[in-house]
Formats: C-alpha cells, sequence, structure tokens
C-alpha cells in the first residue's frame, strides 16, 4: 500500500504546533540521544496547555504530519509531509543566510523566502520574510538584518511592521537593500 499525503485544511492551532514543532526540530541538540521535541516543549513555546499539544498530537499522527517518539527520550518528530503542508523547502544542510536582530546575531533563525511586496512604490518598499524558529522575542518596530546570501551577497535590512508567528512571517519596512560581489561558482 503506498504510503502518500493527501493536504488538508489545517486550523491555526495545528499549524501553530507543526511550526514551532519544525522550528524546535530544526535547532535540538541531538548529540547524547534521539532527535526528538517532548510535547512539554511545545506546549511551552505555544503558551498552550500539554493535554491541548497531546490531543492535537494524536489529529496530526493521523493525518502523518508528525510522528511519535516512544520511549524516556520520546516525543515527536516532523515528517516530510509536515514539510509539505507548511510549505517549507527541506534541506539535508541549507546554506547560512545570517539573520539579526536588533545588532544580536540569532543562528537559531533561518531566512527561508524574501518576497518584495511594495518594490515600485514611490516613498516605501517592504518586504515579507518567511522564516524558520520562533520569532516570539520580535517585535513591532526592531531593527532586523538578513544577509549576506550565499550567491548574490544580497543584504537587507528594515525595521518589523508586523509579525505572524503561526506562519513564521516578518513584514519590513526596507531601510537598505545591498549587494556584494557575486561568489565565484556558477550555477546552471
Amino acid at each position: 500500500m503506498a504510503n502518500f499525503y493527501l493536504p488538508v485544511e489545517l486550523t491555526s492551532v495545528q499549524k501553530q504546533i507543526l511550526t514551532t514543532l519544525v522550528n524546535l526540530y530544526s535547532v535540538y541538540d541531538f548529540s547524547t540521544n534521539e532527535k526528538s521535541i517532548k510535547g512539554e516543549s511545545i506546549a511551552k513555546e505555544t503558551g498552550k496547555n500539554a493535554g491541548t499539544i497531546r490531543n492535537q498530537m494524536q489529529s496530526l499522527k493521523a493525518l502523518k504530519l508528525v510522528e511519535g517518539v516512544p520511549g524516556p527520550n520520546g516525543g515527536y518528530r516532523p515528517t516530510a509531509f509536515t514539510y509539505e503542508a507548511l510549505d517549507i523547502s527541506k534541506f539535508d544542510t541549507p546554506a547560512e543566510v545570517p539573520f539579526s536582530h536588533n545588532g544580536i546575531s540569532h543562528p537559531d533563525i533561518l531566512p527561508l523566502e524574501l518576497t518584495f511586496t511594495s518594490l515600485n512604490h514611490p516613498d516605501l518598499c517592504r518586504a515579507k520574510v518567511r522564516v524558520l524558529g520562533t520569532l516570539r522575542d520580535i517585535n513591532q518596530f526592531d531593527s532586523v538584518k538578513i544577509g549576506p546570501t550565499p550567491i548574490s551577497k544580497l543584504t537587507v535590512e528594515g525595521k518589523v511592521e508586523a509579525k505572524d508567528e503561526t506562519h513564521g512571517i516578518l513584514i519590513l519596512e526596507i531601510d537598505s537593500i545591498s549587494a556584494g560581489p557575486k561568489s565565484d561558482t556558477t550555477y546552471l
């Protein structure tokens, strides 16, 4: 029997839990035990009750969006379908794109996508940034710097206008955009 995922409409709570699971999973130090995230960690990060997390995880397991890991070091792991449901590309070794907030580097936040939403506006340039990592400590009007990116050496700096923690999105009012010399590597 084939194992495949049928897209479903997730609730905002389910999206928040899955996003938190992926965020915690991406920065988890698994040097001492098998990589899994405890429900209590997800509850703490989301501000939800641990019982709510357990109940939602049962539904998400039935949808093949999470995998349960039994035992004392057990917890949950995202499946490949999780990344698909959240529209996140999963890389074995993603390129490092620096992210800083109010002048402090945050290696636990990985920018995934940058979209300019008002590039042709005469007085304002905005961008939507989708990240992997928690945005809990980032607030409106905080300064953010993203880059340089691997190939074009693009660096974007701006102020946070809004954030959507459930989807890992920041809306920035851009202060500056710069690009350095391209790398010597040729990509086809």
